[in-house]
């Protein structure tokens, strides 16, 4: 097992690669990159099922497009709720063109009336991913609690493909994704 510092040195290094992508991209290709639910994830995306995404952060993969389609399929939509580092994040319900309050870290998500549920599908923001789906995410834990609690949900990690690491440094506590689909390809076990 690699050490803390192990880990913040892959978040350096996996930012800056994703960032150095990213800003490379013209705007036409990155409007294209996840525009469209590739079929194995579709095959999730039933009516009344609760799809949880987020609010893209800078180069982080920007899964709107995908929420949006899931939402016509006739799913219920969710976002990431946090309140400071030592409370859970919560998914609350949320319908695409809802107003949406900022919260810590640079986070954009639903007010915290909305209604708390328990989504069947997880679009998951990441640092880095590996070969055994484990994923590096910011750094709080956030993600990794939470996703430990919904083990009926599919875990679905959205990266770019220069996001893939040979081996992360890794926790017990950390979660596996079910799948990661980049702007290239869908990738189980």
């Amino acid at each position: 097992m690699l050490s803390d510092y192990d880990k913040q040195a892959q978040r350096l290094k996996y930012r800056n690669i994703r960032d150095q992508f990213v800003a490379a991209m013209s705007p036409q290709v990155r409007a294209l990159a996840f525009s469209k639910i590739p079929s194995p994830l579709a095959k999730y995306l039933q009516p009344g099922k609760i799809v949880a995404g987020y609010v893209a952060i800078g180069s982080e993969v920007n899964p709107a497009a995908l929420m949006a389609q899931a939402n016509a399929l006739g799913c219920d939509m969710a976002l990431p709720h946090v309140t400071r580092r030592s409370a859970p994040m919560r998914f609350l319900r949320w319908t695409p063109g809802d107003d949406l309050v900022a919260g810590p870290f640079g986070l954009q998500q639903p007010s915290e009336n909305a209604a708390e549920c328990r989504p069947d599908v997880v679009l998951t923001p990441l640092t880095a991913y590996d070969d055994r789906l484990m994923r590096l995410g910011q750094g709080a834990g956030y993600y990794d609690r939470t996703l430990s609690l919904l083990d009926h949900a599919i875990k679905v990690g959205l990266a770019w493909s220069i996001q893939r690491a040979p081996v992360l440094a890794t926790d017990i506590w950390d979660v596996p994704m079910d799948a990661i689909l980049t702007e290239q390809s869908w990738i189980t076990l």
